[in-house]
């Protein structure tokens, strides 16, 4: 009988094909679907959501969803607890997403954010600010989902950080609503906060014998003008629906 270490490594090595395979299978979409831009969306969509769910069915991972999922265009906010958040979310949402530079040069996932067009923002200079807020602005235009993480860094699930406000400025602006979506996983250690390593990180993912992801969507967006105040109350919407998980654990 084989042992969980070998068992990890033969998941692990069928990650780099499955994102190589969806990667040429973009491109082709793309070629074949220049000239209808709404038909190659969807089929981006289409072909993110089924790479998203072929890599969790690798980490042995089942997403588990609760309350309304909100429908194109729509603006989400929930709180950051791996990058396991942007596989568990985008395996259930036609959805892009707002991440850190750095995130672009991770190995793997990083060309698979990339290539889905996921917003990528220097949290190192507020001037890049404006930049992600004209673009998030431009994909709700388009009848697109945009996902953001306000607590701008990940943690260890047994709590909610404050949220960040400046990526909250559009809709506050505008009056658009934003979502709120809570994310839990047990185990525990399918959270990667601190100062672990990816790699390390990652390794050990694929030696959980089984992984359980939940979604729990607010059930009213919340709108309001101050950025601040919109921040404030959207982790409290997240908090109220990360106490029950935490109980229930």
């Amino acid at each position: 009988m084989p042992d969980r270490r070998s068992v990890s490594w033969g998941r692990l090595a069928a990650v780099a094909p499955v994102i190589l395979g969806s990667g040429i299978l973009l491109a082709l979409g793309a070629a074949v679907l220049a000239f209808a831009p709404r038909s190659r969306r969807r089929y981006r969509e289409g072909l993110f959501r089924a790479t998203c769910r072929c890599l969790l069915a690798l980490l042995r991972t089942t997403v588990k969803v609760s309350g309304p999922p909100p429908r194109p265009p729509f603006l989400l906010a929930a709180n950051h607890l791996s990058y396991l958040d942007i596989l568990v979310l985008a395996s259930r949402l036609p959805v892009h997403f707002v991440a850190k530079a750095e995130v672009r040069r991770w190995p793997l996932l990083g060309p698979l954010c990339k290539g889905f067009g996921t917003l990528f923002i220097d949290r190192s200079d507020r001037r890049d600010i404006p930049r992600v807020l004209a673009e998030i602005e431009a994909a709700l235009a388009r009848g697109e989902g945009v996902i953001v993480f306000p607590e701008g860094t990940s943690s260890s699930g047994e709590t909610v950080l404050p949220f960040r406000s400046p990526l909250l400025a559009l809709p506050a602006r505008k009056g658009f609503p934003v979502h709120a979506a809570t994310l839990g996983y047990r185990p525990p250690e399918a959270c990667w906060w601190g100062g672990t390593p990816l790699g390390t990180h990652l390794l050990s993912l694929f030696r959980l014998p089984r992984i359980e992801a939940t979604i729990d969507f607010a059930p009213e967006p919340v709108v309001e003008a101050d950025r601040k105040r919109l921040a404030e109350r959207l982790r409290e919407s997240v908090l109220e629906r990360l106490r029950p998980m935490l109980e229930g654990s």
